[in-house]
């Protein structure tokens, strides 16, 4: 049996997370199926694993854990881990890096896909998306991130919080290769950041593994369609 069971769509998006700290951590996982994701969805709250609305949704089998809501997993697995600071002000900088990153992805989806995209809400969006990119950016700078070297909240390894900035940053501009030029002129530090992570033997597994699968889709449907359309 493998250490963990992710439930989520054949998607990076919010499922990405969660693969790639277990990836980081070299922790093994299976991908549960479409139809046993659906049925889990679709079951009363009593009878799920977790009560929850949707996934992903994460099976420790070692601790008979079941968790749901992103923010939730990832602080579960960096505490299991050890990838959150100890000193309590980076690990509440933690908290609030990935509950940024749920916002963007809120944001970027408008709203989880309850309005499409239009040029005009595009255009009007994207200087706050280019500030979400410098707020990533202050934070790494406040820590000594630079282009050339460093992490987000100055640990002396990747942390939570970088694998969190680049799956935000480093997945969503290779899936909207547009946007790269927004990140590299708001934030060039986190885009170096990105790169950097990206490069490690298992993200570069997790990224080919990912690719294959998924192709070019980040959070698919109707609102990706209307977001390539925009950008």
């Amino acid at each position: 049996m493998t250490d963990y069971t992710l439930y989520y769509w054949p998607l990076p998006f919010r499922g990405q997370f969660v693969r790639s700290v277990l990836a980081h951590v070299g922790a093994s996982w299976t991908e549960a199926s479409i139809d046993d994701l659906v049925a889990l969805k679709n079951a009363e709250p009593s009878h799920q694993l977790v009560p929850h609305m949707g996934p992903p949704v994460l099976t420790d089998h070692a601790s008979d854990l079941s968790l749901a809501q992103t923010p939730a997993i990832l602080a579960y697995l960096g505490s299991k881990y050890a990838l959150i600071p100890t000193d309590p002000a980076r690990a509440a900088l933690t908290a609030k890096i990935i509950a940024d990153a749920n916002d963007v992805l809120y944001e970027m989806t408008r709203h989880n896909g309850a309005q499409m995209w239009t040029q005009a809400s595009w255009d009007s969006y994207r200087p706050r998306l280019g500030r979400w990119m410098e707020i990533f950016e202050e934070h790494g700078c406040r820590h000594g991130l630079t282009i050339e070297e460093g992490y987000i909240l100055g640990t002396e390894a990747p942390s939570l919080a970088d694998l969190v900035a680049h799956i935000l940053w480093g997945v969503m501009t290779s899936k909207l290769p547009p946007l790269r030029s927004l990140l590299d002129t708001n934030a060039p530090a986190i885009a170096s950041l990105s790169n950097r992570i990206a490069q490690l033997p298992e993200q570069v597994e997790l990224r080919v593994r990912s690719d294959a699968a998924y192709g070019d889709e980040w959070c698919s449907g109707q609102i990706e369609a209307s977001l390539r359309a925009v950008t």
